[in-house]
């Protein structure tokens, strides 16, 4: 018997009894709503329970999917940032070490110009201590020659008469040599 059939014969099974109530209990119809039950309950069984788990199961894996994914890219992302802070930290030690470098040749430099100029300040000083010496003594020898020329004229002039130059020059140095000896 068809279900359409069967509903039919429920419909006039109902007719017969002279209108129930909703509360009346009816065998027949127990029957055949426990045997529809149990069809609809296996054939949702047998094409419906399967169709449904796959579709959450393909769900299921999509998100196990994703999440995995997701974790894959955290991880990735972790890695680059610690690459990242790694080669910060790296430029940053490198930058230190080129500023040092930078600082240690700026002293180098300066030490050498200071030594260089400080040698060639000591240069001039002892090229204008020779000079001076050198000057020095001209004058000094310009100066006993003077002093020589001086020293016979005055004794010429007080003896009146004149000695020769060769024997007065070398009185005279003699005299000035003594003097130069005394403190």
């Amino acid at each position: 018997m068809s279900l359409p059939a069967l509903l039919l014969a429920v419909q006039e099974g109902g007719a017969e009894g002279g209108g129930g109530s909703p509360f009346d209990i009816n065998p027949g119809l127990m029957i055949w709503t426990v045997v529809v039950f149990l069809v609809l309950l296996v054939l949702l069984w047998k094409f419906g329970w399967p169709a449904l788990l796959k579709s959450v199961e393909e769900r299921e894996r999509r998100i196990q999917h994703q999440l995995d994914e997701a974790e894959k890219a955290r991880a990735e992302a972790a890695q680059l940032l610690e690459q990242q802070r790694r080669g910060l930290e790296q430029a940053r030690a490198e930058a230190q070490e080129i500023l040092a470098k930078a600082k240690a040749v700026a002293t180098q430099e300066r030490e050498v110009l200071l030594a260089r100029t400080r040698e060639e300040q000591e240069q001039l000083l002892d090229r204008a201590r020779r000079e001076i010496d050198a000057e020095k003594e001209k004058a000094i020898l310009a100066l006993r020659k003077e002093a020589v020329d001086l020293a016979i004229a005055a004794a010429s002039r007080l003896i009146e008469e004149k000695l020769d130059d060769e024997a007065n020059r070398r009185l005279v140095l003699e005299y000035l040599a003594s003097l130069e000896q005394r403190p």
